[in-house]
């Protein structure tokens, strides 16, 4: 098709203008200069805060524990036994779960930052070697992959593997160079694909690689990695690299998955049930693709600046918020949206990307209950989808799940979910989110500070630290707390000059929150700006400040009469003790028991039945919450395993006739009948139960002994 589509003026990038020696700092816009004659220069976007370089932020706390676990765990170890990682056609094996190729990228786009996040020598051994392994086999025409074929080769997989490329390229300076001139010659390559009729990203008879169109969906999944390409290394190739982001939209267009027509109000669905009779494409009610698409119109707002993509990232926010957001802070799709009923499920994947997306977003929007929501999955649905140990995990997690086996009935209340779904094990359903999962907290460590105007801000609060470089001067800031269980944080800070540092406060903190300053000993009310940062004027050397975030247990009234309860930014559900068997993990697709080639000792499905001693079946008066605080503030780890949290809730509670539903709890009744007297219900952290109820219906009671 040529590049027609493009003004003379971009045709005509000045290769001198591409140098690296041209790079300026990290929180100054980017300029390319399009043509000589006319002066034409494109400002690539930048963030309202942009982010630090990954390796500059380390977990502290109860989070460095969890990464721990994690490198310890599935995530750190699927390179050593499992088969879509460690006998992966991208390491010249022959172990795929999908003509998309994308298990190994999706590993290696969670390993890289888990890798450098922690300084971990092992796992920084296993991205070493499959970047070198990818690189040494780059293909003498650009393309990065195992794939020979056109109609084999498909950009998407690709994506993440741009992704991993350019942390890793960002984190081991060592490797830049030749990280660069990899993915030069690959943008190369895709450009002169997506020329010709947009090969590898539409589907074209006899093409093999994406045959229901994911990788349309998912496309502007490459603007990140070569956006980044352009502002800080372009090497003369300043035409392509933009030619081939605006080829991928054109794609889009072409092939009608544009996000831009469905983030729309009316458009957008409120519900969908099948079979679906709706004008869009299916690709956009699947939830991982949205919680992907939510990046969609501010990838293309990066090079156009067009004010109405960032307005249009706001109303998609907002839509899927009203619509489809889990009471635990994730998409309710089972794997596609349908409805808000808390049995349906919300997948693994989605939640991983959620949480990067709404990151992504948050540094070009800068509102506060952006950052509120990443905070709610990261502490709640995320963590209720793992295991403790971190060897195990849940494909689709359910707001009321009482058990956590293999369901019997057929057809089930899932859309695209096999019975195993809610099972904890290591492929319960498709094996995305096996290989996808390891993200999650490190992209979320990566984006809790950000850079300011005039210094840094803690975002994403945690226990953590970060060394970076303002005013020209090493700043050292290191925050302790227990937060989310506590929401005290104490930050220690070494600042090489004068600069500002700033700190997010929550949305549900209340106004009798306090502070003391640098250089003060009284506490302050917290007095934060228009976008909730409560700013203090570092000086040179030492100081030290002390946040007490105060706040009350919150009720999330939702559809039918039925509510869910928080404190702080944790969601609390029902604690129901329970019997837990581990048996040998069964393959995703249902055939069997896995052999031993692809497990190992630590590898099993779980199987957790409740015990009895507490009804799952209940219903709440929200008008009676005890907060229940245990005095001792040293965290257990793993601090997300049952009844470790130091904090619970005492809720008034009884028993009603709940019905099932396909072998699981069916909708909350909206006018329950008791079936018990009204009792004491204790209540845990969501990310700790792993079965639990957190959705369930309102009545009043008479007054309860909470004590």
């Amino acid at each position: 098709m040529g590049s027609s589509i493009f003004t003379k003026a971009l045709a005509a990038t000045l290769a001198f203008l591409s140098t690296p020696s041209l790079a300026r700092p990290q929180d100054v816009p980017r300029q390319v200069v399009l043509d000589r004659d006319t002066e034409n220069i494109l400002t690539i976007a930048q963030p309202v805060y942009p982010s630090v370089t990954l390796g500059s932020i380390k977990p502290r706390g109860w989070l460095l524990n969890e990464m721990q676990l994690s490198a310890d765990g599935l995530a750190g170890n699927m390179h050593d036994f499992y088969r879509f990682v460690q006998k992966s056609m991208w390491l010249g094996g022959d172990s795929e779960y999908s003509t998309l190729h994308e298990s190994a990228p999706y590993w290696f786009n969670g390993l890289v930052p888990l890798a450098f996040t922690l300084g971990n020598s092992r796992l920084e051994s296993q991205v070493s070697s499959f970047l070198d392994y990818i690189l040494e086999h780059q293909a003498d025409d650009g393309w990065l992959g195992p794939e020979t074929t056109p109609q084999t080769r498909g950009l998407w997989g690709r994506c993440y593997i741009l992704l991993g490329l350019m942390q890793y390229a960002e984190a081991d300076k060592g490797q830049t160079d030749r990280i660069v001139d990899a993915m030069h010659r690959y943008v190369e390559l895709v450009h002169s694909m997506l020329e010709d009729n947009f090969t590898g990203l539409i589907i074209k008879e006899g093409d093999v690689f994406d045959s229901d169109g994911f990788g349309l969906a998912r496309a502007h999944e490459m603007h990140i990695p070569l956006i980044w390409l352009l502002e800080n290394y372009p090497r003369n190739n300043s035409q392509i690299i933009l030619e081939t982001l605006n080829l991928m939209i054109e794609g889009n267009k072409e092939a009608n998955i544009d996000w831009r027509d469905f983030w729309v109000e009316g458009v957008y669905p409120e519900v969908v049930y099948a079979p679906r009779a709706q004008s869009y494409s299916w690709l956009f009610t699947h939830a991982v693709n949205m919680a992907e698409g939510l990046r969609f119109p501010l990838a293309i707002y990066l090079t156009t600046k067009d004010e109405s993509l960032k307005t249009q990232t706001r109303t998609a926010v907002d839509l899927l918020a009203k619509w489809h957001k889990s009471v635990a802070g994730t998409i309710i799709g089972d794997e596609f949206i349908t409805d808000l009923n808390p049995s349906r499920g919300a997948e693994l994947c989605t939640t991983a990307e959620l949480m990067f997306s709404l990151a992504f977003i948050y540094q070009y929007l800068g509102d506060n209950d952006l950052a509120d929501w990443v905070e709610l999955a990261a502490f709640n649905a995320l963590p209720g989808q793992m295991s403790p140990n971190w060897w195990a995990h849940q494909y689709v997690q359910q707001e009321n799940q009482p058990w956590s086996r293999q369901l019997s009935e057929q057809p089930q209340m899932w859309q695209n979910v096999g019975p195993r779904g809610n099972v904890f094990g290591l492929e319960p359903n498709y094996p995305c989110c096996t290989v996808n999962h390891p993200q999650a907290y490190p992209k979320f460590v990566a984006n809790s500070y950000v850079r300011t105007g005039d210094g840094i801000a803690h975002v994403l609060l945690s226990p953590s630290q970060i060394s970076t470089t303002v005013n020209g001067a090493v700043q050292n800031i290191v925050a302790d707390t227990t937060y989310p269980f506590g929401l005290d944080i104490t930050y220690t800070i070494t600042a090489g000059s004068d600069f500002a540092f700033y700190v997010r406060v929550p949305s549900w903190a209340n106004p009798s929150s306090t502070y003391t300053g640098p250089g003060s000993n009284s506490k302050e009310p917290i007095s934060p700006s228009g976008q909730s940062l409560q700013k203090f004027d570092i000086p040179k050397g030492e100081s030290t400040i002390s946040i007490s975030f105060q706040t009350d247990p919150r009720v999330e009234y939702r559809a039918n009469n039925t509510a869910a309860i928080y404190y702080g930014p944790l969601l609390y559900s029902l604690a129901i003790d329970f019997n837990e068997t581990a048996i040998q993990p069964w393959a995703y697709d249902g055939s069997g028991v896995l052999d031993s080639s692809t497990t190992t000792e630590h590898t099993h499905d779980h199987i957790i039945e409740p015990t009895g001693e507490v009804p799952w079946n209940i219903a709440i008066d929200p008008s009676q919450i005890k907060v229940v605080q245990n005095q001792n503030q040293d965290l257990p780890s793993p601090v997300w395993d049952y009844g470790a949290p130091p904090i619970e809730l005492r809720v008034a509670a009884v028993e009603i006739d709940w019905p099932l539903a396909f072998d699981s709890a069916a909708d909350p009744p909206s006018q329950p009948t008791l079936t018990g007297k009204a009792f004491s219900a204790r209540f845990v952290p969501f990310g700790s139960a792993k079965i639990h109820m957190a959705h369930l219906p309102v009545v009043q009671l008479e007054l309860v002994d909470l004590s």
